[in-house]
């Protein structure tokens, strides 16, 4: 079997050589990609280690590594409680109202993490702190975690449990030495992406006056323009990231949970409940209700106290914010596709290297992103400055991850050789490729672009320090108004955040469940 294997990975992998203008296409925009990186190392340079010494070593330098470290340190854990544990509840038991609750626990998603904190402020104005940022992080990203582990258990082999339970074990035995190892790739791909999230989240936190390096650069910006304060802060932020990054390779190592032979014909049994039964309904209700209920429930109730004048800019954010999230989709699409035919089509080690510079680029808080298109374009192209170029660029780098992975596997779905076919046929390849494949890819691509769309209209960081003058999106107008306390006139906003973003999260919980059943 292993030879096998080997042999077949083999053949895949020494398929034609990729032509050259797709290397270059490739380079060229992995070298756009790294744009952010090389900030980081030319902020570092530009200051010095002396001067960035005594910048870091201020009291104030310690205070927000000590908030950025626990939030990131206690949200994560959480998140992963409650994203597997409610998984496992509507996925693994004969919890009533499993399909309810399936949805209910994705919910959170259409709910941008700003828009929260604003309804848990404004009904609880205490709240605030590690304990504020603690509890609005956890209820936002827990479905972060929860989808992916969702998608691992509807794909998991059943006889592997029913094994284990022949074997006399108990459900939570099972649970935590059959089950929990089978989603570890999940489990770490999703507190990956929840603790660069909190890395890089400003507007939930600032709303609830809990500050971290990213709120304390947006600061160190507006009061000295991206000067050595801020640089020297996103320098920390920047490595922090890293360290994430590489704390998650090194647990997930090079380990693969997979069974040999086709998958069971049968679904698992659901598991009784019994007695349990009540309080599985409490915590799954409970959890719904803090996460969506709370804060749209607050903002429902601001909204019917906005006036008919607070509406005025409403239409002209959301073409802005339309038009900016299609430029970005549309970005990020064509950005993404390249380097997705070439790690498909063409996998190789360079292919390898290339993707790996595209996914530390993206891994950067958007703060740094912003901050190195700042500069960027100030000493280079000072022409772009503050206009919708740059913003898209920004979403393109923040949001390229998203885009990469749908298409990456939206190829690996379409078979080769019907292209391979078409040429054979006489048919030149580039028109193989737009009569073939292309086709058979679209739903892939439509899917990368409203996944990006749905990122770049909740985006908030970079849209405010990048946006040209007068350009008014759905966030920064929601940031304008509650910032200043103005509830009512937020809450219009907020609502048509939402609404935009319930068709992306639809679209995610669908492809949870065609992928894996």
């Amino acid at each position: 079997m292993t030879r096998t294997s080997r042999a077949t990975r083999a053949s895949t992998t020494t398929t034609t050589p990729p032509s050259p203008g797709l290397l270059v296409v490739v380079v060229v925009l992995a070298i756009g990609m790294l744009i952010p990186v090389g900030y980081v190392i030319e902020a570092t340079a530009r200051i010095g280690l002396d001067e960035l010494g005594a910048l870091l070593l201020r009291p104030r330098v310690g205070e927000l590594l000590t908030n950025t470290v626990l939030i990131v340190l206690l949200a994560v854990p959480l998140t992963i409680v409650l994203g597997v544990g409610s998984a496992w509840l509507v996925e693994r038991t004969d919890l009533p109202g499993r399909r309810f609750f399936a949805v209910l626990c994705v919910a959170p998603l259409a709910i941008p993490s700003f828009v929260s904190s604003y309804g848990w402020a404004s009904i609880v104005p205490s709240i605030q702190g590690l304990g504020g940022g603690l509890l609005v992080a956890t209820l936002a990203y827990y479905p972060l975690v929860y989808l992916p582990a969702l998608a691992t258990l509807r794909g998991l082999n059943p006889s592997l449990e029913e094994s284990a339970r022949s074997l006399g074990l108990t459900e939570g035995a099972i649970l935590l030495r059959v089950v929990i190892p089978q989603l570890r790739l999940a489990i770490l791909g999703g507190g990956l992406i929840v603790a660069l999230h909190l890395l890089a989240e400003y507007g939930a936190f600032a709303f609830i006056r809990f500050d971290t390096f990213t709120t304390a650069i947006v600061v160190a910006y507006q009061s000295t323009f991206a000067g050595p304060s801020a640089a020297s802060l996103g320098i920390v932020l920047a490595l922090l990231s890293i360290i994430v990054l590489a704390i998650e390779a090194t647990a997930r190592g090079r380990a693969r949970y997979a069974y040999v032979g086709s998958s069971s014909a049968t679904q698992a049994q659901p598991i009784a409940l019994g007695r349990f039964t009540p309080v599985a309904i409490l915590s799954v209700t409970a959890l719904g209700a803090l996460a969506t209920v709370v804060p749209m429930a607050s903002v429902i109730r601001w909204s019917f106290a906005a006036k008919p004048d607070m509406l005025d800019g409403l239409w002209r954010a959301l073409v802005d914010t339309s038009l900016l999230s299609l430029s970005g989709a549309v970005g990020a699409v064509l950005v993404a596709l390249p380097i997705a035919w070439l790690a498909t089509r063409h996998p190789s080690r360079l292919s390898k290297t290339l993707e790996g510079g595209y996914s530390i680029a993206s891994s950067l808080p958007a703060i740094i992103v912003a901050l190195a298109l700042v500069t960027v374009t100030l000493n280079v192209a000072p022409a772009i400055y503050q206009t919708a170029a740059t913003v898209t660029a920004a979403y393109v780098i923040i949001f390229l991850p998203r885009a990469l992975v749908t298409l990456r596997a939206g190829l690996a779905q379409v078979p080769e050789s019907l292209e391979e076919a078409a040429r054979a046929l006489g048919t030149p390849p580039l028109l193989a490729r737009l009569r073939v494949t292309l086709p058979l890819l679209l739903p892939a691509i439509a899917a990368a672009g409203a996944l990006v769309a749905l990122g770049a209209a909740n985006e908030l960081t970079a849209t405010l320090l990048l946006a040209p003058t007068g350009t008014r999106t759905l966030a920064t107008q929601f940031w304008s108004a509650a910032s200043s306390i103005d509830y009512p006139g937020a809450a219009p906003y907020a609502i048509t955040l939402v609404l935009l973003s319930i068709p992306a999260v639809a679209l995610l919980f669908a492809q949870t469940g065609s992928k894996a059943r």
